[in-house]
């Protein structure tokens, strides 16, 4: 394999596109490799989407009155088993230690799978009056989950990095209300910020947290024809609150069990940015999530080096004086054509490529990542704000078009059979029985994704699959 080869991308995203992600995740340096399956190494260049991710969340939630705590990564067996459905829905992926050092442990300790149990014990503590009331906590943290799944990183993982916010209300449609936002902010940090568009809406009863009365999450659809879901808020109702006595005396001195949520978005936020932009060139990074904006390529010869490396920092002084992140690549060991490929291969948003032709021009060459244009700018008239702003809304128009190409509004099974084969995913008139979604899902490996809040009428309408009649309209797809 020659040196070009091994460099670059060596497959193409729509012929293998299991092989183009593991490619693009590592030679974008993204993600390592650890010795433990299904844990892997946040390098620095994915750990900046991630703080861009924290930075915006975090600021719609401050401003929204949720602050920032943390709560210890180990939960005592006895707090994990006392919400039924909770357990049983986690029992699966929780990981035990049962010895410190070469002492056995009196009591097993779960590594955190979510924080519900150990945060609603420390809830029915600090909570005894209806002034106590709202309590919104959030925490930024690591989850561990023991997947036996085939693991991709980002998308699936045993270990990953997420929030999880935890609230009490002294009232149901209180809470209910904060679900419901909540998964407003949700969207933004992807329409925003990713520039994915989302599906928005409230998921099956199989397909609810353990525990919860309902759960409404985000879903986006990927080029390789599989939904996956991009983040949830739960309505917890009064489930954990009994479980754990969580109680206040209301206005009127009357005992009243609390009413929660619980939400959380994670690092796989980042996979799915990933798979929707990138291309096979490698990354692609919108913008708004890129550490660094734009790189300035000098074109080096021994006479004019001189006089270009200073035009180049001119440039980037003035860039960054406009408030943009700027790398000069000055580097005299690597050609101008292996430095284009690097940072395409990074995903760099814009690139500037300044000669001694272009200098004598008073000109530079723009480069846009998103679609490979080029154009010769005067040096004085660079506008990287206006480029910038203009491939975040690129970059959503394309996806949010490929969204919408890509969903079948089926009336049969044979309809949605055929769709589904096609690497579609269905909007259908549901039943919203568990058996029918089962049989569904067993012959075609497409489960339920969410059902919109606006709703098409189903009078008259029978579901899809089963032939009884239908509740709703919910969208189906193969899935992550």
């Amino acid at each position: 394999m020659s040196k070009k080869n091994t460099l670059g991308i060596t497959v193409k995203k729509e012929e293998n596109f299991s092989e183009w992600y593991t490619q693009v995740i590592q030679k974008a340096e993204l993600i390592d490799y650890s010795p433990v399956s299904g844990c892997y190494i946040l390098r620095p260049n994915a750990f900046n989407i991630w703080e861009k991710v924290r930075e915006y969340f975090g600021d719609l939630i401050k401003k929204d009155g949720v602050k920032d705590a943390y709560f210890p990564l180990f939960i005592p067996e006895s707090l994990l088993v006392k919400e039924e459905k909770h357990v049983e829905g986690f029992a699966p992926e929780v990981a035990w230690v049962e010895t410190g050092g070469h002492t056995k442990l009196k009591e097993r300790l779960a590594v955190r799978p979510t924080s519900e149990t150990i945060i609603n014990d420390t809830y029915s503590r600090w909570i005894r009056s209806h002034k106590d009331l709202p309590m919104r906590l959030n925490q930024w943290c690591n989850i561990v989950r023991w997947e036996f799944k085939h693991p991709v990183p980002f998308i699936r993982s045993r270990e990953f990095l997420w929030q999880e916010g935890h609230t009490v209300f002294a009232a149901k449609k209180e809470a209910e209300k904060e679900a419901y936002k909540i998964l407003d902010f949700y969207e933004d940090v992807f329409t925003d910020l990713y520039a994915i568009p989302v599906l928005k809406g409230k998921k099956s009863r199989s397909e609810t947290f353990a525990g919860a009365e309902f759960t409404l999450s985000v879903e986006a659809f990927l080029p390789n024809g599989k939904a996956v879901q991009g983040a949830t808020s739960h309505h917890l109702g009064q489930n954990f609150s009994k479980a754990f006595d969580i109680k206040f005396h209301d206005e009127n001195e009357k005992y009243q069990y609390a009413w929660q949520n619980s939400w959380g978005i994670t690092t796989r936020s980042i996979g799915i940015m990933i798979m929707m932009h990138s291309d096979d060139k490698g990354l692609v990074l919108p913008p708004k999530v890129a550490e660094l904006q734009v790189v300035i390529i000098p074109i080096l010869f021994d006479d004019t080096k001189e006089k270009v490396l200073k035009e180049a920092s001119k440039i980037q002084d003035r860039l960054e004086k406009q408030g943009f992140s700027v790398h000069l690549d000055g580097r005299e060991e690597y050609s101008p054509g292996w430095k284009f490929n690097e940072w395409e291969m990074k995903g760099i948003p814009v690139r500037i490529e300044l000669g001694p032709r272009d200098l004598k021009n008073k000109q530079v060459t723009l480069v846009r990542r998103d679609n490979g244009e080029k154009t010769q700018v005067v040096i004085s008239k660079i506008d990287v704000r206006s480029i910038l702003e203009d491939i975040q809304s690129s970059l959503f128009k394309k996806a949010d078009k490929f969204l919408k190409d890509n969903i079948v509004k089926a009336g049969n099974q044979k309809e949605a059979e055929k769709a589904i084969s096609s690497g579609k995913m269905i909007f259908v008139p549901w039943c919203e029985n568990d058996p029918c979604e089962d049989r569904f899902k067993e012959k075609t490996g497409a489960k339920t994704l969410n059902s919109p809040f606006k709703q098409p009428s189903v009078a008259g309408k029978k579901c899809f699959n089963c032939g009884k009649k239908a509740n709703s309209w919910f969208y189906f797809g193969k899935s992550y």
